[in-house]
């Protein structure tokens, strides 16, 4: 039995770079992108090669097996493991060189794809392959597996663009494989040679051959080329330090052809006939997995076929070309970069997307890649789908049609014994499928666990028994990567959904789109981590605490995984009073990014807000929960004894404001906000009060109005519009008003004794016991996981709200967070209550107010340039499309930045956390308004987002109302 405090020891005085044998680095790599689980002793994160030999002498010394790992991203189990993991994304993620005019990039394993992209891209040069994953998969990565990507049809697989490679053999030999046998290791010629008949006949011939090894590359004929037949090897045998890769001409232009079909078996059988005309890409989907708001040609399937050429006309010519020798229902050809761009991101989010099934059940790989030989696609899925039929099963084929490989996901019940026994016999049945069509098991991501036990059924029992003496040539103490391709584990042994509760856990959200169950929700992440992507284009948000930190336990999918481990409870023993799990979303910014950008819509504020609930029950909480979870109770306090002007005063006096902020858990860094001399509330009871007509009795009570004749509209004085900048309420009602709405607030008066369902009841023993309240949001309650008193506090706002929500008024909230909690954690949280759902349907945004109750009202023209950022919440949940139309139709011109302003509520202001707030605005935010055009007018509809631009940039953000009540004179 290993002493794992020697081996670590023994890693640590070997190893220059980390060595982390704790909880918490070990939870994060129990797993990949696959349906399998293996607990690690330990992670090590190799500065150099010779950290790499110097580990592997250390573990072959114990003999404890080794997992080389890229990002992780595997799909068949191949990045798991039970020995040592070696992580190459921390050190050894460079490019080392770029040779443009010999077409060559030297990288080590650990290098994202697309900081290759972006090197190459200046030279007119990319790297041909190109997953899906290309924000985030590693070239070790790549080459491990021989992934390909969309373009393969033009450039080929992994293996078609390695020249050489260097590598450390489990017993410490550093070989440089490349062709004419160049760092074969000792006896892999000999072998090789005497299996020449087997090797010419035993590989079928496809495009997208991916499973076992490529031993047919070591044919004298092909070159010998060691280093070909290395790729796709999957960490098996030898562990890549170093690769010499070719680069390709990237085309100057590229034209996007949309081809519809009546249904994929269509689309299928049309794709291997377009290959003649030379394009760059012919992928495949239906329309399960493409969203209703797509825009896309008329159709139930689509091709997606790229072309290029030196010129815009050029690709266009020889995309019209494509659509005129294509049988299709409808066709799009587009040549605008940008649209281009959304229409791929249909195609590359389906990874995700195809993990539910349109009812939401939870659908899971296993058969992700197999491959067939193109022309047999059509004939192969109508087979495919018939055994899903046989066997009582749903999935959604998509993929590179071009290349016959095929990605689903299958909603396999993984959770019982007589699911899990289905799930084998499908997948022998499956593989027997496949070969009869002549295909490949593996067309991308290799064989792993999840197909390796039955590659005897593709290659037979000789050639597998050929692969097994290839192991023992480059690994014979089966060191590296073990149950892999050779000897196999069972394909259904492991399987990581196991060891989670067979029972729902006790929780306080609902989770509406699992079942109510916490565990069907952190099973949401599959690993397919477009969480990691290093940079963000558009508008997207996902996952800033990574971008800033570059640590996979702040990246959404390794605290997910935490949380997996946390619900095991091997690992992470102390369940919801984890240190692991509440350290690692301490810098979650409860963005909400995940909720939209990841595309399995993992929700970590949820998660985040759901474990802090259980992790201080009962105990003390960071003063930071108690000064700024609990702010709507000292603003209120401030408020009733008009003491903002004291307050201000005090926090101006720099020894008492450091008192303040050491109390209160506030980073010293941070200045206080401001509070408002005079509450919007008490703004807007100085104006002349009317009753509104229609409002109900309730919702005129202390309520005023202005001289607007149309639709009553509701306006939510949030806490922050409220007290800090009563300024946003102000305009907005200006605007609403000069657009002929009738503004109104919500009421104040709370009727006693039980509430009335109608919200119409004027008694007068309910009005003798009234009390008087203001509508709450219950955000920062909400945000650090106060959820006792965020159902309290919604509880009373739903009990003022009832004669609104008497009316067909909609309710207008300001700041986006505020409504993002309205419209999504407030009916999550009172599930039971369905009253907060009503509320959810009113709530509208100011720009959504003037798009749906004035239509035909015309802001005001500015005519000038915007910056600044679109709120991470308003983003994630609330979406920005009435904003787009009334910045628009204001001559306001430009696109707002993504990502998040670092700030996002108490998250900037906790003690902790400076650092990385300012990380976060400096990734989109600063330089978008630092690089803005003269006059250019700073949007920031978020008081945080002001904040951070005022404290960090000395800049003044304006909510879009506050711009257009401007521009009204």
């Amino acid at each position: 039995m290993t002493d794992l405090r020697e081996l670590r020891e023994g890693l640590r005085a070997a190893v220059r770079g980390e060595v982390d044998f704790g909880t918490t680095a070990r939870a994060l790599t129990t797993m990949d992108a696959s349906n399998y689980r293996r607990v690690p002793l330990g992670v090590v994160a190799p500065r150099d090669a010779d950290d790499v030999a110097a580990a592997l002498s250390v573990c072959r010394t114990y003999g404890v097996p080794v997992v080389p790992r890229g990002g992780g991203t595997s799909i068949a189990g191949q990045a798991t493991g039970t020995g040592v993991v070696l992580d190459f994304t921390r050190h050894m993620n460079r490019l080392l060189s770029l040779d443009p005019e010999a077409r060559t990039a030297v990288v080590q394993p650990g290098l994202v794809l697309d900081r290759l992209q972006e090197a190459a891209a200046p030279h007119g040069l990319r790297f041909g392959p190109d997953p899906s994953t290309h924000g985030r998969c590693t070239l070790g990565g790549m080459i491990g597996n021989n992934s390909c990507g969309s373009h393969s049809v033009a450039w080929g697989t992994t293996a078609d663009s390695v020249r050489r490679l260097s590598v450390v053999t489990p017993r410490g030999e550093r070989l440089r494989p490349g062709q004419a046998w160049a760092g074969a290791p000792a006896g892999l010629r000999e072998l090789a040679e005497g299996e020449l008949a087997r090797l010419r006949t035993g590989f079928p011939e496809l495009p997208r051959r991916i499973s076992g090894y490529a031993l047919d590359a070591l044919l004298p004929e092909k070159g010998a080329d060691v280093a070909r037949s290395f790729c796709g090897s999957e960490g098996t045998l030898g562990v890549l330090t170093e690769a010499v890769v070719d680069l390709v001409r990237a085309p100057r232009a590229r034209a996007l052809a949309v081809l519809a079909y009546a249904d994929e078996t269509g689309a299928a059988e049309a794709a291997a006939g377009l290959l003649e005309h030379g394009p760059l890409t012919v992928e495949g989907m239906a329309a399960d997995l493409v969203p209703a708001a797509a825009d896309l040609p008329r159709g139930g399937a689509w091709l997606f076929v790229e072309t290029g050429g030196d010129t815009e006309g050029e690709a266009r010519a020889r995309a019209e070309t494509i659509v005129r020798a294509a049988d299709v229902l409808d066709a799009l050809v587009v040549t605008d970069p940008a649209r281009q761009r959304t229409l791929w991101r249909i195609r590359e989010d389906a990874s995700g997307t195809a993990t539910r099934m349109p009812d939401g059940t939870e659908a899971w790989p296993g058969w992700e890649d197999c491959a067939v030989p193109p022309a047999r696609l059509g004939a192969y899925l109508r087979d495919f789908r018939g055994l899903l039929a046989d066997h009582g099963l749903r999935g959604s084929p998509y993929g590179h049609f071009g290349d016959g490989c095929i990605h689903v996901r299958i909603d396999f019940d993984l959770l019982t014994g007589p699911g899990i026994a289905r799930f084998r016999r499908f997948s022998e049945e499956l593989a027997d499928l496949v070969v009869a069509h002549g295909g490949s098991l593996s067309g991308e991501h290799g064989d792993g666990q999840a197909r390796a036990e039955l590659l005897p059924r593709m290659y037979g029992p000789d050639m597998v028994a050929l692969f097994e003496r290839v192991k023992g040539v480059w690994d014979p103490d089966d060191l590296l990567n073990p149950g892999m391709l050779v000897r196999p584990a069972p394909l259904d042994a492991n399987l990581r959904f196991s060891v989670l509760p067979s029972k729902p856990v006790d929780v306080a959200f609902g989770y509406p789109s699992d079942g109510g169950d916490f565990s069907a929700a952190v099973r949401r992440c599959v690993g397919v981590a477009k969480c990691r992507t290093t940079s963000v284009s558009g508008p997207a948000v996902m996952c800033p605490s990574f971008r800033a930190t570059g640590e996979e336990e702040h990246s959404t999918r390794g605290r997910a995984r935490l949380l997996h481990e946390m619900l095991a409870g091997e690992l992470v023993t102390d369940g919801w009073q984890s240190t692991e799990v509440r350290d690692a979303l301490d810098l979650c910014l409860s963005c909400k990014g995940c909720r939209s950008d990841c595309p399995v819509g993992v929700d970590m504020a949820t998660y985040k807000a759901e474990f802090l609930h259980h992790h201080y029950a009962g105990r003390r909480r960071p003063a930071a929960h108690y000064a700024m979870g609990r702010l709507p109770v000292w603003l209120g306090w401030v408020a009733r004894t008009r003491s903002a002007g004291v307050v201000n005063g005090l926090a101006s006096v720099g020894p008492l404001a450091r008192v303040a902020k050491r109390l209160g858990g506030i980073a010293e860094e941070r200045e206080i906000p401001r509070v408002a001399g005079k509450t919007f509330t008490r703004w807007w009871r100085g104006r002349k009060a009317v009753v509104p007509s229609g409002a109900g009795a309730g919702a005129g009570a202390g309520a005023g109005e202005g001289d607007g004749t149309g639709d009553l509209v509701v306006l939510w004085p949030d806490t922050f519009t409220e007290h800090l900048s009563p300024s946003v309420g102000q305009a907005a009602v200006r605007v609403l008003e000069a657009a002929g709405l009738r503004v109104a607030l919500p009421p104040t008066l709370r009727p006693g004794g039980r509430p009335v369902g109608d919200g119409r009841s004027r008694s007068a023993a309910r009005l003798l016991t009234a009390r008087r309240g203001r509508v709450c949001c219950g955000l920062t309650y909400l945000s650090t996981g106060q959820l006792d008193h965020a159902r309290t506090v919604l509880r009373r706002t739903l009990d003022l709200m009832e004669p609104v929500l008497a009316t067909d008024a909609p309710v207008v909230v300001l700041e986006p967070s505020c409504a993002a909690a309205l419209r999504t954690d407030a009916p999550e949280l009172l599930h039971d209550d369905p009253r907060a759902a009503r509320l959810a349907a009113r709530v509208r945004t100011f720009a959504e107010t003037l798009e749906q109750y004035a239509p035909h009202w015309a802001p005001p023209v500015l005519d000038r340039p915007v910056t600044g950022q679109t709120h991470c919440h308003q983003h994630a949940v609330l979406g920005d499309t009435a904003d787009r139309g009334l910045r628009a139709a204001a001559g306001l011109t430009g696109e707002l930045s993504g990502g998040c302003c670092g700030l996002a509520g108490n998250f900037g202001f906790e003690k902790g956390h400076y650092e990385v707030s300012v990380a976060c605005a400096e990734d989109q935010l600063l330089p978008a308004v630092r690089q803005a055009p003269d006059g250019a007018v700073v949007l920031a509809d978020g008081f945080s987002c002001r904040t951070q631009l005022e404290q960090l940039a000395g800049v003044r953000g304006r909510h879009l109302a506050e711009v257009l009540a401007e521009a009204l004179g």
